[in-house]
């Protein structure tokens, strides 16, 4: 116990506001390490791993396991080849997430055909509420979702309320699969998305959603795109964004969400009460400084 406290006052003597600093840099990266990872299997693997390593420490601790020691020292070099294979989902997943967060370039802003096609889902999902017809609507924005608009229909067609009623009136032949769109078009339809890898579903209260939920999270876990599910048996309308979903929507929570997700600012990546500055070049063209 006394080389304990004696090593902690050794310690304790030399630290200093740049061993401060070096402490609060590691602690950053570790949570923001963490967050990356939220909500996805890893965290599963990752609690494994801390209970590994706490328990093999304690271990070495004691004197007299020369196998044991052998042991450990032979299987870290591949466990740490592992690691990478094992959480490579994740690490692309979170490699995108910063890819698209730290982008500076802004490809348009909220026009008045970004409006109009609100309105249309807004008004389209209501509707397919209101006669329990389900739907997998994704807004395509700045990551390209070519690979999956392969997979389905082409159309490149004129969004109107009227053809999204019709691609998902029960029994058509285009209404299995999600519809894409891209700006006020409906790129492909009878589209099919991954589904969601980060067990979210499975852990929700809510076990019951289908596939369709499970697909719109998929493509939200890939791409920056927003994706409107109506569900058939109970007609709620959820969206989909970032790994997340927000469900038990109506027409007006829906158009304020849409608007939020599908909003594009001058400058990428800065924090989101920029925009209640006064400064007129952080603002969307055609949209006037708040005074």
């Amino acid at each position: 116990m006394s080389n304990i406290l004696s090593e902690l006052t050794f310690y304790f003597q030399r630290f200093d506001w740049l061993s401060f600093v070096d402490l609060l840099l590691v602690t950053a990266i570790a949570f923001f390490l963490l967050r990356l990872v939220k909500g996805t299997q890893a965290v599963v693997l990752i609690r494994g791993l801390i209970l590994l390593i706490i328990v093999t420490t304690l271990l070495t601790i004691l004197r007299g396991l020369p196998a044991f020691s052998w042991l450990l020292r032979t299987t870290l070099p591949a466990l740490l080849v592992a690691i990478p294979v094992i959480f490579a989902p994740e690490i692309r997943r979170g490699l995108e997430r910063l890819g698209r967060a730290g982008s500076l370039l802004s490809l348009g802003s909220t026009t008045d055909h970004m409006e109009r096609m609100i309105d249309i889902i807004c008004s389209t999902a209501q509707r397919l509420s209101d006669r329990r017809y389900g739907a997998l609507i994704v807004a395509e924005r700045e990551v390209h979702l070519d690979e999956y608009i392969d997979t389905g229909v082409p159309l490149d067609a004129h969004l109107t309320p009227e053809l999204l009623l019709q691609i998902f009136t029960i029994n058509t032949p285009l209404h299995d699969g999600a519809v894409i769109l891209r700006d006020d078009r409906v790129t492909a339809a009878a589209c099919v998305l991954p589904l969601s890898a980060s067990g979210t579903l499975s852990r929700s209260p809510d076990r019951q959603m289908g596939l369709r939920h499970r697909a719109a999270l998929g493509i939200s876990e890939v791409s920056d795109s927003v994706t409107v599910v109506v569900s058939e048996e109970t007609g709620n309308i959820s969206v989909a964004h970032n790994g997340r979903l927000i469900r038990r929507l109506n027409r007006k929570n829906l158009g304020n969400i849409l608007t939020s997700f599908l909003r594009r600012r001058t400058v990428r990546g800065l924090p989101a009460w920029l925009d209640s500055l006064p400064i007129p070049w952080l603002k969307p063209r055609g949209q006037a400084p708040r005074d």
